[in-house]
């Protein structure tokens, strides 16, 4: 027995120094790529809260945000419905207009090359993520559309677009050590993605999706670990080793369009995330979450802005039925609100995500987002 405690301590010591290795290499990396960042996955309370997620993330989204959250769960959830819908503030008039429009590739080209829309970034997210998870469990379907066009002032006779559909089936797990401070999740995921990323004739008359797009199917994994101390206010910190191995699209071609014979998507690099976060008591039905997490450890050094990998935020939660939200994503706030009663949820969000070209040339696009659950 003694020496199996003994082996334990050794395991659990070499789990923390992982742990804080990754945590200061992103603290003392401050270099940051002239481009928007796309996530895999992100959520409308992650964006509430600056961005940040992985120290705190406690229900069914932790299967995509870090699988080590699973071990925050303190009971089961059965996600029926959760859609979520996100747009642009220069897309925002036209999508309230005609939905469909807005997903559509040569209803965008139309919209973007309007002389008022000119420089203008037209954005539109839908997704939706049914699941089931209980502590230390779960799994679920991830269905995303995700749409970025723009006709630039620079050269309006192009136009740039970056197009994303992702349908994915994940399961996760974890596994708790020392009482649960510490908790290491992975996930697994099978991808069917369809992608464009493209600058295209902003003269074309009838864009299709299929004509352009680029598809395959490939398996992905995430590694997450959550470190807790048994401490006022619980600090943590938190890493996630993400598409371990780098994710390819070439495991077959894709279901929907067919171009995964010829065109298959560029692969996902590995990237590592860390964060830490504090949970204080501040009454006796209230409680508080502060937390700051560093994104792409690992290529930071291709990077310029130094802004764009930070993200910060902060959650108040009053009874587990109302939550306020806000924080710095990048370097633009962010809001957010919930409000949870029986089996519904009602999340809104606003956030600012930097588009611009570098530290001297930044821009914002300020999304909106809005989502409802029905869970149980």
């Amino acid at each position: 027995m003694a020496k199996q405690n003994s082996l334990i301590k050794k395991h659990v010591r070499k789990v923390q120094l992982f742990a804080l290795g990754l945590l200061a290499s992103s603290l003392f990396t401050l270099q940051v790529n002239a481009q928007e960042h796309y996530e895999f996955y992100t959520g409308v309370r992650q964006l509430g809260m600056g961005g940040a997620g992985i120290a705190v993330v406690n229900d069914e989204t932790a299967l995509l945000t870090n699988p080590a959250g699973l071990g925050k769960l303190r009971d089961y959830f059965v996600t029926v419905a959760d859609p979520e819908i996100e747009v642009g503030s220069d897309n925002s008039a036209f999508f309230a207009t005609d939905q469909q429009k807005s997903f559509t590739l040569q209803e965008v080209l139309n919209q973007a090359r309007n002389p008022d829309n000119i420089g203008k970034r037209l954005h539109t997210k839908a997704q939706v993520f049914p699941s089931f998870v209980v502590p230390n469990f779960g799994f679920g379907f991830l269905g995303k559309y995700e749409m970025d066009a723009e006709v630039t002032e620079a050269n309006t006779a192009n136009f740039d677009v970056r197009y994303n559909n992702d349908f994915a089936f994940v399961a996760g797990f974890n596994f708790r050590f020392w009482d649960g401070r510490i908790k290491v999740g992975v996930n697994t995921r099978v991808i069917n993605r369809v992608n464009i990323t493209s600058t295209l004739s902003a003269a074309s008359t009838d864009l299709k999706i299929n004509d352009v797009a680029e598809e395959g199917i490939g398996i992905a994994s995430d590694v997450g670990l959550i470190v807790t101390a048994p401490w006022d206010w619980l600090p943590t910190i938190s890493a996630v080793v993400r598409d371990v191995g780098n994710t390819t699209y070439d495991l077959r071609a894709g279901l929907l369009t067919g171009a995964g014979d010829s065109r298959r998507p560029a692969p996902t690099e590995q990237s590592i995330d860390a964060a830490v976060a504090l949970f204080p008591i501040v009454g006796k039905r209230t409680r508080m979450t502060w937390t700051a997490e560093y994104r792409g450890v690992l290529t930071a050094a291709d990077e310029e802005d130094s802004m764009k990998r930070i993200h910060t935020g902060f959650e108040l939660n009053f009874r587990d039925a109302f939550f306020l939200r806000g924080g710095m994503n990048q370097r633009y706030w962010t809001a957010g609100l919930e409000l949870a009663i029986a089996n519904y949820q009602l999340q809104l969000a606003s956030y600012g995500e930097e588009i611009g070209t570098g530290p001297s040339a930044t821009r914002e696009d300020r999304r909106y987002i809005f989502k409802f659950a029905y869970r149980f």
